[in-house]
């Protein structure tokens, strides 16, 4: 059943649409007597200053697996889930600070592209067909379905037909513009998601309240299901295995969030595009300073929801409307779109439109940084290596248009999802800790061999696995082990690297690799006011963590 729009939704919804493929289209003509390059494509001829680029990266980060997934795992389990966003923070500042200079510096187009300058062009390879794999496969496929999830859920729209709708509108303008259009209509998008989001949590806690505002709200909530408000979960808690208590803060979490925001290509490359280092390391900052609050309109809902569902006197209040597509606890996912569909007549059109931004910027930021992987990597390394502007260019959007293909004829076939959210970490996480150890020593550690780094990479897979999954019939407690999968990732990640050093001491019997880089203090000195703002950001998580940790 769909929620009841009227006129003044559907007109908020088309203006939004209208207004992004403005802005998008009009950034991506060519300027008079100018053909668009690969710079200009692929890096919006590095001319992207710092609020564009924080606001870029949370843009191409915050997408349907955060506002469905999250506010699912928020109403399964409650805040502990916002660990991802909070620790993500930290993890900004330390790219920021340690990784971009190195990036930066060598001029890159593509994380694959060090891989090449630092090992060799076999491994380069390997990754860059892992990585447009998982873009394709995991990353393009899940948010098509979530967003098409939550479109079907609120307007009735058949889950098919959402798909295809966010895929053209996705491809509208990143297609033909590249990464300026991405980039710039990022901007508006952050802007219609955080106002969307904010919007549907203030009134979510209202409802709550039974009207008396938001803070009413919060203490409401807080007071029904205090125990969903630890961050620290108990092993008896049912989530412990998704969020295993305090290896969440020493263990995995680093492995995924080190991996996606230092080495993800979808949210490097915006920084690659920066006017130059500082701007980029500002716009990170700024980045990690919204990532404070993103917990406040993705995870709060859902557990608003939880409250909600399990209160007789609200759900009287809420009557019918109240009863449609109600989420549960196998049907977490439900939790947000079921939200918007009790929001008022034009708050329910921002709401909704802040979910399209967010879904629609992230598939516009993956389809351009797949195109980018597969055209500089693969197409002008293997295919046609004096490519002209004009090829390479027509090759990133003929190859960002299969991709989307590709996903629209997966995402409708996985249905049979339970907490999306966790699904994308779980299985990222069986490949993130070898590429993660791979990249950690190619930047600090000058004797990692490329033979070391291949066999650790290719190892760290059944090194993850024998965390992961016992063969039927063997005992779990004599030979295999059935770990939570974040402290899967931190100790694949760490063996992973034991290997790798083991490897290149016995290749290079010590000796430096001819490759290794050569890092100083000084190329990773930061202005006063990055310094300042981080030391700030690290002030409040801790206060975030003392308050809520258990």
């Amino acid at each position: 059943m769909k929620a009841n729009f009227e006129y003044l939704d559907y007109l908020i919804f088309i203006a939004y649409a209208i207004l992004i493929l403005g802005v998008g289209l009009w950034m991506s003509r060519d300027k008079k007597g100018h053909q668009k390059n690969a710079e200009d494509y692929f890096l919006a001829s590095k001319s992207l200053p710092w609020w564009a680029i924080g606001a870029s990266l949370i843009a191409a980060n915050i997408s349907a697996e955060q506002f469905i997934g999250m506010s699912g795992a928020g109403f399964a389990s409650g805040l502990a889930i916002a660990s991802y966003e909070w620790m993500a923070a930290i993890t900004l500042i330390i790219v920021g600070k340690y990784f971009l200079p190195i990036f930066i510096e060598k001029g890159l187009y593509t994380i694959p592209e060090f891989v090449e300058k630092r090992y060799s062009t076999n491994l380069k390879t390997i990754l860059a067909v892992f990585w447009i794999a998982l873009y394709v496969f995991v990353n393009l496929t899940t948010v098509l379905y979530l967003g098409a999830l939550a479109i079907e859920t609120i307007m009735g729209v058949p889950l098919m037909y959402g798909v295809i709708g966010l895929a053209l509108f996705a491809a509208a303008y990143s297609l033909y513009g590249g990464l300026s259009a991405v980039a710039w209509t990022d901007v508006i998008q952050v802007v219609f998601l955080v106002l969307g989001g904010v919007v549907t949590t203030y009134l979510a806690l209202n409802t709550v309240s039974g009207g008396e505002g938001f803070v009413s709200g919060l203490k409401t909530v807080y007071n029904a299901v205090p125990e969903r408000f630890a961050m620290i979960l108990d092993k008896d808690n049912p989530e412990f295995k998704n969020l295993p208590g305090i290896g969440v803060l020493v263990g995995g979490m680093w492995v995924a969030n080190l991996y996606y925001w230092g080495f993800n290509q979808y949210i490097i490359q915006r920084t690659l595009a920066a006017k130059s280092l500082k701007e980029a390391q500002k716009g990170i900052l700024l980045a990690a300073g919204l990532k404070l609050i993103i917990p406040l309109i993705v995870v709060i809902p859902g557990i608003a929801a939880y409250v909600m569902i399990n209160d007789p006197e609200i759900m009287a209040r809420l009557g019918a409307v109240g009863l449609q597509n109600l989420p549960s606890a196998d049907q977490a996912d439900k939790a947000y779109p079921w939200l918007l569909q009790l929001l008022p007549t034009g708050l329910k059109g921002l709401a909704f439109a802040a979910l399209a931004a967010a879904v629609v910027s992230s598939l516009a930021s993956m389809l351009n940084s797949t195109s980018t992987i597969f055209t500089m990597d693969i197409y002008k390394q293997y295919i046609n290596k004096k490519a002209s502007d004009k090829a390479t260019v027509n090759m990133g959007r003929i190859s960002a248009g299969v991709a989307l293909l590709i996903a629209c004829l997966i995402a409708p076939l996985l249905g049979t999802l339970g907490q999306a959210f966790q699904y994308i970490q779980e299985y990222t996480g069986i490949v993130s800790p070898g590429i993660l150890a791979v990249f950690l020593l190619g930047l600090f550690w000058k004797k990692t061999t490329n033979k070391a780094a291949i066999i650790g990479a290719l190892t760290s897979i059944p090194i993850a696995m024998y965390f992961k999954v016992a063969p039927k019939g063997w005992s779990t407690s004599s030979l295999f082990v059935d770990v939570p999968f974040m402290d899967q990732m931190g100790y694949s990640a760490v063996l992973t690297m034991i290997v790798i050093i083991i490897l290149s001491l016995i290749e290079n019997k010590g000796a430096e690799d001819k490759k290794g880089i050569a890092i100083s203090n000084k190329l990773f000195k930061t202005s006063a006011s990055f310094n300042i703002g981080s030391f700030a950001v690290m002030i409040i998580l801790v206060a975030l963590y003392a308050i809520f940790w258990k």
